[in-house]
């Protein structure tokens, strides 16, 4: 995570930065990570974690808690009624869309509410790889995740610090190191289109070996693209 944090040039001294926590495996180990990397950063930073409590019956917010409490990361949490906003009142047939439009929303007032000036995503590699399928299949486009972008109206920057890590670095992070994790309520997880690229790449890593890093390092060679423009 170190290399990728300094090749995009994502942290500096006095950064405020906080971790979007939503408990799932990649927001904790990047939280692990990053309180890990602030005891021998060259540049010195404050890190607090933010989470953001939808409205869905047993969400698991104690555990969330007490796990940045143990490794000294200061917890912050919005209440809100996305949920019921989502599926309630819109009653959105495709509730994803909206529902991470309010997240976004509500978790960049949070941190402006604080000054912080830097949002921390815990969207690793295959999420990138994922995200660039979504969009030429869906949109028509070729856009993936960016590791590091600023949003002018907010006048805040968000950090991808765990890009170059995979799925599977994630998953045996969280075994090695007992990271607790809390399972998402949300009642249309696992059932997005997301979730069927997933399925799609790997097919496509099974049949075709070495395929997941070949695509992974075309989306980081800038210097090899060659479309039509």
């Amino acid at each position: 995570m170190r290399r990728c944090i300094q090749d995009f040039d994502m942290i500096q001294d006095n950064d405020k930065i906080g971790v979007g926590l939503s408990g799932g495996k990649d927001s904790m180990v990047l939280l692990y990570a990053l309180r890990l990397y602030q005891n021998f950063s060259p540049e010195k930073f404050e890190l607090e974690a933010f989470t953001i409590d939808l409205g869905f019956e047993g969400f698991d917010i104690k555990t969330i808690e007490e796990y940045c409490n143990s490794i000294d990361v200061p917890f912050n949490v919005k209440k809100t009624n996305i949920k019921d906003v989502v599926f309630n009142i819109r009653k959105e047939k495709n509730p994803c869309s909206l529902c991470a439009n309010m997240r976004r929303g509500a978790i960049h007032n949070s941190l402006k509410e604080k000054s912080f000036n830097k949002l921390a995503l815990g969207h690793h590699g295959d999420d990138a790889i994922e995200t660039l399928f979504l969009t030429m299949f869906y949109e028509g486009r070729i856009k993936t995740l960016s590791p590091k972008s600023f949003l002018t109206r907010k006048k805040l920057y968000v950090i991808r610090p765990a890009l170059y890590l995979s799925e599977k670095d994630i998953e045996q992070t969280i075994i090695k190191f007992q990271i607790p994790i809390v399972e998402n309520p949300c009642y249309v997880d696992k059932k997005t289109k997301r979730e069927e690229i997933h399925k799609l790449l790997e097919n496509i890593y099974e049949e075709i070996p070495g395929s997941r890093d070949k695509i992974f390092t075309a989306i980081k060679n800038k210097e090899e693209y060659n479309l039509w423009f």
